[in-house]
């Protein structure tokens, strides 16, 4: 006779054994039941028992092939992330150098206000380095400046 299992344990061990089998816990029990009843009017003997290990095992290489194949998707989806991190990072490097260099350029540059008035003594904004008086103050009082 079959003795159905009724504690919480006993069930949780017999739905754990199921999905190792690939079963549903009726489809399980439905076949514990075959086995029993099997053994009962055979005397011992069971070649259903040897059919389901055998569909057993070939769902477990089943599923072993679908997770060496994930594993394989994984390994590729991961060597590709590594690569774009790596090309990230070269670009944000070279972002960095432009930003760097710009920010070097334009404190090298003296902006002036297009409506401030240049004084005689500043520095002349063509960023020659000259006084304004000495270069382009000469090309506005009508002068020619003085080659160098």
């Amino acid at each position: 006779m079959v003795k159905v299992p009724l504690s919480d344990a006993v069930w949780s061990a017999w739905r754990r054994y199921c999905e190792v089998l690939g079963l549903t816990m009726g489809e399980g029990i439905a076949g514990l039941i075959g086995v029993e009843l099997t053994a009962l009017v055979d005397d011992g003997v069971d070649d259903n028992s040897a059919l389901s290990v055998i569909r057993a095992a070939e769902r477990l290489a089943g599923r072993e092939a679908r997770v060496a194949v994930r594993e394989r998707d994984l390994e590729t989806a991961e060597t590709r992330q590594r690569e774009r991190d790596k090309r990230l990072r070269r670009w944000e490097g070279e972002l960095e150098a432009r930003e760097a260099l710009l920010d070097q350029a334009s404190r090298m540059v003296q902006r002036r206000d297009i409506h401030s008035k240049i004084g005689r003594n500043d520095r002349c904004s063509c960023g020659s380095g000259l006084k304004y008086k000495q270069c382009h103050g000469l090309l506005a009082r009508g002068a020619n400046p003085i080659p160098r």
